[in-house]
Formats: structure tokens, sequence, C-alpha cells
């Protein structure tokens, strides 16, 4: 339990701080942290995100950063394509899908060191709107293959979806991330509900995990602005890569 108590704070806390990144270490904590079998984890991992993401939501929407019409597309195509990803998740052997997972790791930390955090992309209009005549494909080929990721991994994908927002769409940094909170809310509850009825759920874990990661996102939510981002990003990412590592390590 203090485990999970312990996980669960620290992916709350990154959720709140990145609006995305703190759900990759969900999954491999769950499993190797709290002892949870993958099928359990995985939906107990997509509760506690959307749990947690909306919690670190709430300050963002009173601020109005939200862009309701993009978080739509890619989080509504997204919620679809959870369901393909669950049942690509029954059908491969559990080993399997830790060491993609692994994989998945390894990129999302490559992304969070190449981060930038100037707005730009072939989508964005100078007068900072979005050019959909030419981005819509590219929005709902994002969200297919985020909602993929979330069915078949556990993950929310704010990993990927807040880069794309900031360099295909033109969105400013405090932007991308409330709306890719939003995406992660749509996918997380598509995902989970994909997944019920997999495997039992351990209430007393899932409980102090969510618990936890809701705390976490909530106090991170309100500091998030005073933060050097960018630095917290490239040392998650050295995070990420350890933990892959292990991944990988404990699965040959």
């Amino acid at each position: 339990m203090i485990s999970a108590l312990g996980f669960g704070l620290v992916i709350g806390v990154l959720l709140g701080l990145l609006g995305g990144g703190g759900s990759i270490l969900a999954v491999p904590a769950l499993v190797y942290g709290a002892g949870l079998t993958l099928a359990a984890a995985v939906p107990t991992s997509l509760l506690v995100v959307g749990l947690s993401s909306a919690t670190a939501l709430l300050p963002r929407l009173r601020a109005g950063l939200v862009r309701w019409r993009i978080a739509g597309i890619i989080g509504g195509t997204g919620a679809v394509a959870a369901f393909a990803g669950a049942a690509v998740n029954r059908l491969l052997d559990p080993r399997l899908v830790l060491l993609g997972f692994a994989a998945l790791m390894v990129v999302a930390g490559i992304r969070m060191l190449r981060a930038r955090d100037e707005p730009g992309g072939a989508c964005a209009l100078p007068g900072g709107g979005v050019d959909w005549r030419g981005c819509l494909p590219r929005s709902v080929a994002a969200g297919l293959a985020v909602g993929f990721l979330t069915g078949l991994f556990g993950v929310g994908g704010g990993f990927l979806v807040t880069p794309a927002l900031v360099l295909s769409l033109g969105l400013s940094m405090p932007a991308a991330v409330a709306t890719s909170l939003v995406v992660i809310v749509l996918n997380a509850t598509a995902g989970f509900v994909a997944h019920a009825g997999d495997a039992a759920l351990d209430y007393r874990v899932t409980g102090t995990f969510a618990l936890a990661a809701v705390a976490g996102s909530l106090t991170a939510g309100r500091i998030a602005g005073r933060l050097p981002t960018t630095h917290l990003q490239r040392a998650f990412a050295w995070l990420v890569f350890a933990v892959a590592a292990f991944v990988v390590i404990t699965n040959i």
C-alpha cells in the first residue's frame, strides 16, 4: 500500500506539471511496485490517469485554456481507437506487451528531450488559429494513434499529444497542456470501459493509487506555471529511460 501511495503521488504530480508523461510510469509502477498482474494494471492505470488528469484540468478550465474543438477531434477519434487497442492487448502475451511498453517509453523519453515550447508548424495560421482544411486529417490520425496506444498499453498519451499540439497545431504550451488533459480524460475513459471485466480490480490498491494521484495532480496543477517545464521534462525523460531498461531486463 505504501508503494501504491508513493507511485500514485509521483504520477499525479507529473500529470499536473506536464499535462502528460506521468501515465507512462503507471503500468510499470502497478506491476512491479504494487504487484498487480498486467491484466489488472492496465484498467487500474486508465482509471487513475483519467481521474488525476480531470483533477489537473480543473484550474485550467477556470483559466479558459482548453481548445475544445481540437480536444473533441483528437479525443473523439482516440476514444474509438482505444477499443481496438484493448482488443489487440487481449491477443498478446503479457511479456510481449511489457516489452512493447518499454519501447514506447523510449519513444516518449526522446520526445520529451526534444520538446520545444515555441508554437508553430504547418497547421498554425499567422493570426494564431488552425488551418483545419489542411490539418484535420493529421489531427484525426494523431487521435487514432494515441487512442490505440491508450487501449493497448493503458497510457494517457499526453507525451505524444502535447508536443503535437504545440509543434503542429501552433498552440501555446499552457493551451496545449490543458487541451492534452481533456484528450487524456476521454481516451482513458474509453480505454477503461474497453478493459472492464478483463480482471478483478484490487480496490485497496486502486483507491490508494487514485487518491494519491488526484492529490498530486491537484497540487501540482496550481504551481505548474511557476516551474521550468523544460528542465522537468528532461529530468523525467531520463527517469523514463531507466524504467524502460528495468522492464526490458525483467522480461528477457
